[in-house]
């Protein structure tokens, strides 16, 4: 097996290609097979160095490799030996209609209840209308002439599936400026590279026969290359996502503090039944398979996404985020709040609860109770105990327990009215600092 990832670098990565890239990376390690990164640069206006650097930066970052890569545009000559083949078989053919004109050739047809597809009028010049056109300063474009057929194929995801070719315009793959599109210049690389498998979206059904069409004819061989398409994702409440992806980008994401284990585990889950889990893509491969699939749409929720993550943060230990977390952070502090967090940027927030100027709030009605609770504050060194022992005298000496006892304690301490186990956290926050907002929450 052989399979690839084809991003056009016109853009950042976004959830979606983000999870055709994860599943093709995947069912290569499953079965030891190279992985290529490819780059559809043929596009010059909108293709841009900088977005595939980009395109790099985020595939490493979602702990994805390849073993070989390439850009389109380096393989310039390669389509135009391939596009002479296909001359040579009249499979490709000249045009010179403009816009205009098929455009009212498609008017007409469709007000004489016909699809509206391209007539292969060309198909009729003659060798000296053909001369006499380029000697008026026209460049021709070349369609390539599909076949009278359905196309057939065992789909990886979506069973069989057939694509009719009849009422399917002969594509472009030529330019009147000479530069190739992507219909054609896939199929080239695809055969040349020794592409096994191609995995991509389910809005490729159609494309996808075409493109056995023109392999085909490059190859005078059928089936050399296996299909699968993934349903495309909805979001949460199956409405169309792909309107929304803006906000699903990678890099957001990422600025977002999402965890690269938590959205590799759930984009390979999506669409499957079962449960995501949160790991570094090489552990995901050996249990990820392409039959596991539904053939439905699955559902990107940001939500599932949020609780991925928590979980996943919850079980890190302290050496695997250390050097991300604030100076001076150390694994008393992450065990502490570890279980509170939702991302891990939050961790700062708690990092200045525990040691910055916190915001408490003066709690006057409780004044008797907090000035009685740091009379009774034990003294250094504190440990996990130290929590329940002085909650314990305290509720003995004021006669409160629940949240009568414990509200009035953690506003003090934290000046939150939710967080960590201060059974985890009062030894963080420390002796001194514990009297001393105390003594402010009481005034």
């Amino acid at each position: 097996m052989k399979l690839r990832f084809a991003p056009s670098p016109t853009g950042y990565l976004h959830v979606g290609n983000a999870r055709i890239a994860v599943a093709n990376w995947l069912l290569a390690r499953r079965h030891g097979s190279r992985f290529v990164l490819r780059f559809d640069d043929t596009d010059t206006a909108r293709s841009k160095p900088e977005f595939a650097a980009g395109i790099e930066e985020d595939l490493r970052w979602l702990g994805l490799d390849w073993d070989e890569s390439f850009r389109q545009s380096d393989r310039l000559e390669r389509y135009e030996a391939a596009a002479e083949k296909l001359k040579k078989s009249s499979h490709l053919y000249p045009c010179f209609e403009s816009e205009e004109e098929l455009r009212f050739k498609r008017e007409q047809r469709q007000k004489q209840g016909r699809p509206p597809v391209y007539d292969r009028a060309a198909l009729k010049m003659t060798e000296e209308q053909y001369e006499r056109a380029l000697a008026n300063g026209k460049q021709p474009y070349w369609r390539f002439k599909l076949s009278t057929r359905a196309v057939e194929w065992q789909d990886g995801v979506l069973g069989r599936r057939s694509v009719k070719l009849p009422p399917i315009s002969d594509p472009v793959l030529i330019r009147a400026d000479g530069s190739f599109l992507y219909t054609f210049t896939s199929v080239v690389d695809d055969l040349e590279t020794g592409i096994t498998d191609i995995v991509r979206g389910e809005d490729h059904v159609t494309n996808t026969g075409v493109q056995i069409d023109i392999l085909e004819a490059l190859s005078g061989r059928p089936n050399s290359i296996r299909f699968a398409h993934l349903p495309l994702l909805t979001d949460a409440e199956g409405g169309q996502l792909s309107k929304r992806l803006g906000s699903m980008g990678l890099r957001q994401l990422r600025r977002d503090g999402i965890e690269p284990p938590a959205l590799v585990g759930y984009l390979a889950a999506l669409g499957s039944s079962q449960d995501p889990v949160a790991a570094p893509p090489a552990e995901l491969a050996p249990g990820f398979a392409l039959d596991r699939l539904s053939r439905s749409s699955a559902r990107f929720d940001p939500t599932q996404l949020l609780a991925l993550n928590r979980r996943y943060l919850h079980g890190l230990d302290f050496a695997t985020v250390r050097g991300r977390l604030p100076e001076g952070a150390d694994e008393a502090f992450w065990l502490a709040v570890r279980g509170n967090l939702d991302l891990l940027g939050e961790a700062r927030d708690w990092w200045e609860v525990a040691h910055g100027p916190a915001a408490i709030a003066p709690q006057p009605e409780e004044a008797d109770f907090l000035r009685q609770a740091l009379e009774l504050l034990p003294p250094e060194p504190w440990s996990e105990q130290t929590w329940g022992d002085w909650t314990k005298a305290l509720g003995a000496a004021s006669g409160r327990k629940g949240k009568a006892l414990f509200l009035p304690l953690r506003r003090a301490l934290t000046g939150e009215e939710h967080g960590p186990e201060l059974r985890l956290f009062l030894p963080v926050i420390g002796w001194a600092r514990a009297a001393e907002r105390l003594t402010r929450a009481a005034a």
